[in-house]
């Protein structure tokens, strides 16, 4: 008996944890936002070549999406105009090296704008980082991150949407309107959560305590 209360206990549990990570049609205008400043994803080849052979990034922090977080460490991003010092690492490794910035880096390093969702970065600029023990010169993996917005295969269901369906999305607040050409991100590993850049953010009075709608 004891050990079916105790499973029976287990069950419900499990039960009220799904209920509460389930997106329902209901909360349209409840999800929410997570903004970000420039950062770069290093590949573990490169975080050698910058910081030292068998150099491990460190945790500064964890991040709200679950295995990422932000490193102690910090970078230079230099382009052939002007470079951009003390940029956040974001962790864990990555296969290919990839660096986020805002619309006025590019302006700002002298390189072209190039809105990519993360991982594409074919035909994309590249850009020279500079650490504590070397240099990376980059052919390409210079984007500006297009917005986006991550869930679970389920929450895509109960939102009738799919992954890498393009929505727009609707900000209420005082400077508030419609930000449009948002991609939807959806797998298993997720945490519902809108991106946006701290430029876009800020152009809408948008906080981190903001939430948004989605509007097709």
């Amino acid at each position: 008996m004891d050990n079916y209360e105790e499973l029976l206990k287990l069950v419900l549990e499990a039960v009220k944890d799904k209920q509460a990570n389930t997106l329902t049609k209901e909360d349209l205008s409840k999800i929410p936002v997570g903004i970000s400043n420039r950062h770069v994803h290093l590949s573990e080849k490169d975080v050698e070549s910058l910081f030292g052979k068998g150099y491990k990034l460190t945790k500064f922090k964890d991040l709200s999406q679950t295995g990422q977080y932000a490193c102690n460490e910090i970078l230079t991003i230099c382009g052939p105009k002007g470079a951009i010092e003390r940029v956040r690492i974001l962790g864990p490794e990555r296969s290919k090296t990839q660096v986020e910035v805002l619309m006025g880096d590019c302006i700002k390093l002298g390189v072209k704008q190039h809105v990519k969702l993360s991982g594409d970065l074919s035909g994309t600029a590249g850009v020279t980082l500079i650490g504590p023990k070397g240099s990376v010169q980059l052919e390409e993996g210079l984007v500006v991150a297009q917005r986006h917005i991550h869930m679970t295969k389920e929450d895509a269901k109960n939102l009738d949407v799919c992954n890498g369906d393009i929505v727009s999305i609707k900000i209420d607040d005082l400077r508030g309107g419609i930000y449009s050409n948002v991609a939807i991100r959806a797998n298993d590993a997720s945490k519902l959560e809108c991106h946006l850049d701290i430029e876009e953010a800020n152009a809408m009075g948008i906080s981190s305590k903001t939430k948004i709608t989605i509007v097709k």
